[in-house]
């Protein structure tokens, strides 16, 4: 894979950040299905992804593929709807390059959401998850073969709390508070797709301690322990994962389950953006 230059993550995060005068602390990274919220954010500028130096663009139709920055309830946020899959043929670093480059631009938080199969079985479809940690199981990461103090890392950084558990118990407390449903917790096990994973493999995740199965976040929060920045991983169980329920499975379930939660969603996406905005 190319490596990833310093002057590259300079680059775009300059690019991105000559094209608005907000300076967000906290970037959102919106997986299939939850791009609602997108519409949400006020005095957003919108920058493909395809006009920024060297972040590649989406191919899934699901994801627009734009950068939107603006304010969330007058929080500054950088929002990517849309992101980038190994299984489009991106490197783990491409997928992840997005995360180095909020770093240049400043950014110290990031809340991570995807769509994901539930393994847990006293999970349900629809359910919130808030990810405690994940099982990588293959050889590339997206630091390999560069050295992570470019980012104001360590070449071996620490990822013993990479979804802080603070965050997530003060933004559990703090949804329910506001009515919101119970939140699960939970691991997540990162498999490349595309194709959903086999009951075999689903059998396995769940002896090996998975609670939900998906094919992206994990890049992206390697990258952001690499740079020091917390954060927020929250999945939606968007269906019940092979042989857990005796169905196929499709993308179109997907879809309408995450349509049917989206309400929900907002609240909790809103909710977690306020809590990280007050937590230093």
């Amino acid at each position: 894979a190319k490596e990833m230059t310093y002057n590259q993550i300079k680059g775009s995060a300059e690019y991105i950040l000559a094209q608005t005068r907000v300076r967000p602390k906290i970037a959102l990274i919106l997986g299939s299905g939850l791009n609602p919220i997108a519409s949400e954010i006020e005095n957003a500028t919108r920058i493909p992804y395809k006009n920024i130096p060297r972040w590649n663009s989406t191919t899934n139709p699901d994801h627009e593929g734009v950068l939107i920055i603006g304010t969330l309830d007058k929080i500054p946020v950088a929002v990517m709807n849309g992101r980038l899959h190994q299984y489009e043929g991106n490197s783990m670093k491409e997928c992840a390059y997005p995360v180095a480059v909020f770093k240049a631009m400043g950014i110290e938080k990031i809340i991570v959401t995807n769509a994901a199969g539930g393994i847990n079985t006293d999970y349900r479809n629809g359910d919130f998850v808030l990810i405690s940690d994940h099982i990588k199981f293959f050889n590339e990461g997206p630091l390999t073969g560069e050295d992570a103090s470019i980012l104001g890392g360590n070449r071996f950084f620490d990822m013993s709390d990479t979804y802080s558990q603070y965050l997530r118990n003060r933004v559990a407390g703090a949804f329910e508070a506001e009515g919101g449903k119970k939140l699960q917790q939970g691991v997540y096990a990162y498999m490349p797709g595309p194709q959903f994973e086999t009951p075999a493999e689903i059998r396995m995740l769940r002896v090996l301690g998975a609670d939900v199965v998906g094919m992206s976040t994990v890049p992206e929060a390697i990258m952001a322990a690499a740079c020091n920045m917390k954060v927020l991983g929250i999945s939606v169980v968007s269906n019940m994962a092979a042989g857990v329920e005796n169905k196929k499975l499709s993308g179109a379930d997907v879809n309408e389950t995450c349509a049917s939660i989206k309400e929900d969603f907002k609240v909790l996406i809103h909710t977690a953006v306020k809590v990280l905005e007050e937590e230093n």
